[in-house]
């Protein structure tokens, strides 16, 4: 068998015309290897060398040509270098860069045009600038009308079969697309199948965790209603609290007004010398009593602070259930937002299924309907689903806000324990200083006491000296002069007294007996005196008294 050429001339005539160019029209196979070297040349018949050619011209592709495919083409011979009409045969030869012959064409002959007869007139209209059309008649050779007839109806052929190829080709095309679409559209519908399936447990998960959310809004309910009662509760303790605040307050002012009737007291005893011992009785019996008050007031501020302290250890339990219902919040609210962006990803998937389905091809229109319609009811639960979802952070954060209010009440709260845990220490700080003043005066009646017995022993008993001490006594506290007199009033009646010790050795036994039992008998008592004019208060002492010297010092003087 014959290999078979690798370039095959097409539409090859017998009869070619000198006086017209030439179209050489030939097929390139996907085995021949093309090169800008390659040339065509016209040939007689019996050549026996390549340098015998009568004309060349190069062989040209298409532009985008790729090698190994098949392509179509032609090359044009100019008329002047064509050979002169005569009996002699010529043909097509393809040679190759390195001179190889790849194909030849059967022979064909340039022939001169026949006589007038048989010439053809051809009419051509022209436009003239008047605008009126002028019919022009056109002699032509017969043959060469049929050689440019022939060449457009080769030309026709070729582009006929170029588009029958193309069509072909586009048909096959349009089938592997069609197939390609087919496997597509049904791997799609499996798709969308499995994503409408998944869709669906979603939405069924998605309204389990509704139902768990709403449990757990009905809990948090629940533990909010428990929370507002406790702080109910809180609240009457604390009014409770304020409420024995105020009594004590009460007390403590009942306690001062008794402490002013104590002083009015005591300047009462100022005028009843003869009283004194019995009112030192009632006043130490009314210094137990106080004493037994203070510790109850004491007992009972210890009460108060223990249940401050039981109070704030219920605020700081409540306090630690407010963070636990927050951080629950807070599990919740990260619930809701996974629950949002499932749901953004399913409306997301929803709207390219929704335009996969757009462009399918009007074949599966009824399918693609069925599944739109349902992707449409999906969508719908899924936004209603949104809704549900958007609501229920909004009570979330109502509840937010109201978990703050609570909070905000607390630190209320334990501000108001704290100020009233302060009234607290300012009382107990009052009362440590009461109960300091009453010791401070003890230890001063004392010293005075020691003071007076002292004083009683050096100077000893006298009339003048008892006269001079009952008028010393008698002397109101009214002026720092009348003070400073009074004390020279004494400093003179000791110093008169002194040297007169002899003169006590007349007086009868009886009497000096009398006023040497008489100190013993009736131990004198000093009492604070406080002026209540300005901020200069002073201690008036009082000087120690005796019957016998009370009943001398009645006697005028004079």
């Amino acid at each position: 068998m014959e290999k078979q050429p690798s370039v095959v001339f097409r539409n090859v005539g017998q009869l070619y015309f000198p006086q017209t160019r030439l179209e050489c029209h030939y097929s390139l196979t996907s085995e021949h290897q093309w090169s800008s070297s390659d040339w065509i040349g016209i040939f007689k018949m019996g050549w026996s060398s390549v340098k015998q050619y009568h004309t060349y011209t190069w062989a040209l592709v298409p532009d985008g040509y790729t090698e190994g495919t098949s392509v179509d083409y032609w090359a044009v011979f100019q008329a002047s270098y064509l050979p002169r009409p005569s009996d002699v045969e010529y043909q097509f030869v393809y040679l190759d860069s390195v001179g190889k012959v790849c194909a030849r064409s059967r022979p064909f002959t340039f022939c001169a045009p026949q006589p007038l007869e048989e010439l053809e007139t051809l009419k051509e209209e022209q436009d003239e600038e008047d605008g009126e059309e002028e019919e022009l008649l056109l002699v032509i050779p017969r043959a060469h009308l049929l050689q440019s007839r022939l060449a457009q109806s080769l030309k026709q052929q070729e582009d006929l079969l170029r588009a029958l190829e193309e069509a072909k080709k586009e048909v096959e095309c349009e089938k592997e697309t069609s197939k390609r679409a087919r496997i597509e559209w049904e791997r799609e519908r499996e798709a969308m199948r499995e994503e409408i399936t998944e869709l669906r447990d979603n939405l069924r998960q998605s309204c389990q965790i509704l139902k768990r959310l709403e449990e757990r809004h009905k809990d948090e309910t629940s533990s909010q209603e428990l929370q507002s009662s406790e702080l109910r509760k809180l609240e009457a303790e604390k009014a409770e609290k304020q409420q024995q605040v105020l009594d004590l307050q009460d007390e403590i002012r009942i306690l001062s007004d008794r402490e002013d009737q104590g002083n009015m007291e005591l300047q009462r005893l100022k005028e009843r010398v003869k009283k004194m011992s019995s009112q030192r009785k009632h006043d130490e019996e009314k210094r137990k009593s106080l004493q037994v008050e203070i510790d109850a007031l004491a007992a009972e501020v210890r009460g108060l602070q223990e249940h401050l302290e039981a109070s704030d250890h219920v605020a700081e339990n409540l306090r630690k259930q407010l963070q636990d219902l927050g951080i629950q919040r807070s599990h919740t609210h990260t619930e809701l937002h996974q629950a949002r962006l499932q749901v953004a990803k399913l409306t997301l998937q929803l709207s390219d299924q929704d335009l996969a389905l757009r462009e399918e091809r009007a074949t599966w229109v009824l399918e693609r309907e069925a599944f739109k319609h349902a992707a449409e009811m999906d969508k719908k639960k899924l936004q209603d689903l949104s809704c549900e979802l958007q609501r229920k952070e909004e009570w979330l954060q109502e509840e937010r806000a109201e978990r703050d209010q609570l909070e905000a009440e607390l630190g209320r709260e334990k501000v108001h324990l704290s100020d009233a845990k302060r009234e607290l220490q300012e009382l107990k700080a009052s009362l440590r200083k009461v109960q300091k003043g009453r010791e401070l005066e003890e230890l001063h009646k004392q010293e005075l006491v020691n003071c007076l017995h002292q004083l009683e022993i050096k100077l000893g008993i006298g009339q003048e000296m008892r006269s001079n001490i009952r008028t010393a006594d008698c002397i109101s506290p009214g002026s720092e002069k009348e003070e400073l007199s009074s004390s020279a009033a004494l400093r003179s009646a000791c110093s008169s007294f002194a040297p007169e010790e002899s003169s006590y050795s007349e007086i009868p036994a009886e009497t000096l007996s009398q006023s040497d039992e008489s100190p013993a008998d009736s131990q004198v008592e000093e009492t604070e005196i406080r002026t209540t004019e300005g901020e200069g208060k002073q201690l008036i002492l009082r000087e120690p008294i005796n019957p016998t010297l009370s009943e001398w010092a009645d006697s005028p003087m004079w």
